[in-house]
């Protein structure tokens, strides 16, 4: 048999020895298949939040220029690996391909699949640019992508919309880790709630927390709080910029009667948040980053110099279950799935 690395560092062109995703550029010539490969026919590319942020604003919304920055990223890296960012996204396709050592998978030719490994590492190449969806951080393509062997993914649910499960499924580690760690009464602070991501969470928090626990969002817009508003989650809304973090220390002190929160999730997609989110935690509480523009550096010394003891969780966008609770938030949640399908999908 013809077997890559399960993990696909037969691909890697640069630096050698390295895994896909911190590699410098990959391998995306698919003329010849390795035997533990899944090669995809890809339709769409969801952009991670915080890179199509970034690429939105290189390109200063133009939807040309953003087509064209994703091009030269894979055209350089053989990936979509955003150099900024440093993150990725995911893709929808229908499977071409399986390698003959996979066959033993529940997975078909023609299944139409969502990747859940980031296209960061990802062997993709792009043909043609379809259309750039800004407001929803997709882009339509035809191309192709391999998945490795210890690619994880899902099938598409034949009962809600590609775009809208594309959606959810991109941000599924989030409500799925959160189920983890919300206990019943705790006081949970969202940042970002208003969100594609943070409103899946608030939806898991509030149920985790119960009717004696106390759910906080935080939106910098006010499209954010109405939609937190607007989803029938029993949620206190916040308006404001988290940037700020005397404003957000405040706000938690006066709406928890000084107590703070015992879990913080940062799910936005702009730098600088980190030190809100630890003075929003109450000593030996918790802080989930999600955020891919978090500045792991900001959060470990922003903490040592304010004295706070808070355990800080790094952001998996994998947890075991992750798209099933996910997609079972848009079947409990019709209000919310309604959000989701006019807003992100």
């Amino acid at each position: 048999m013809n077997l890559g690395c399960p993990y696909g560092t037969h691909r890697v062109i640069n630096p050698k020895g390295v895994f896909p995703q911190p590699a410098q550029s990959i391998d995306n010539d698919f003329s010849t298949l390795y035997d533990n490969e899944i090669l995809i026919d890809v339709e769409v590319l969801n952009i991670d939040s915080a890179s199509f942020t970034q690429i939105k604003t290189q390109a200063e919304g133009d939807s040309e220029k953003i087509g064209q920055i994703i091009l030269e990223t894979i055209t350089q890296r053989g990936k979509q690996h955003n150099p900024v960012t440093g993150s990725g996204g995911m893709l929808i396709g229908k499977v071409k391909a399986i390698g003959s050592a996979l066959h033993n998978r529940d997975l078909k030719v023609g299944d139409r699949i969502a990747t859940l490994v980031s296209l960061s590492l990802t062997p993709l190449r792009i043909d043609k640019i379809l259309a750039v969806h800004k407001d929803i951080d997709q882009v339509e393509v035809q191309g192709e992508a391999i998945l490795f062997e210890s690619g994880i993914y899902a099938k598409l649910p034949a009962d809600m919309p590609q775009k809208l499960a594309l959606a959810v499924l991109d941000v599924a580690g989030a409500p799925a880790q959160t189920a983890k760690i919300v206990k019943p009464g705790d006081t949970v602070v969202v940042i970002g709630g208003g969100g594609k991501s943070g409103l899946l969470c608030l939806h898991e928090a509030c149920k985790r927390a119960g009717v004696t626990g106390k759910v906080i969002g935080i939106s910098h817009s006010k499209a954010g709080v109405q939609r937190m508003r607007d989803s029938g989650l029993p949620v206190i809304p916040l308006q404001g910029d988290a940037r700020d973090a005397l404003w957000v220390l405040k706000e938690i002190e006066r709406l928890t009667e000084g107590k703070l929160a015992d879990l913080t999730l940062n799910m936005v997609n702009i730098p600088h948040t980190e030190l809100g989110s630890i003075l929003a935690t109450k000593n030996k509480g918790t802080v989930y980053f999600f955020s891919m523009a978090t500045s792991f550096t900001a959060a470990a010394l922003g903490a040592e110099g304010i004295g706070k003891d808070v355990t800080m969780l790094v952001g998996n966008g994998y947890t075991e279950g992750h798209s099933e609770i996910a997609l079972a938030i848009m079947r409990e949640n019709p209000r919310l799935r309604e959000i989701y399908e006019s807003t992100y999908a």
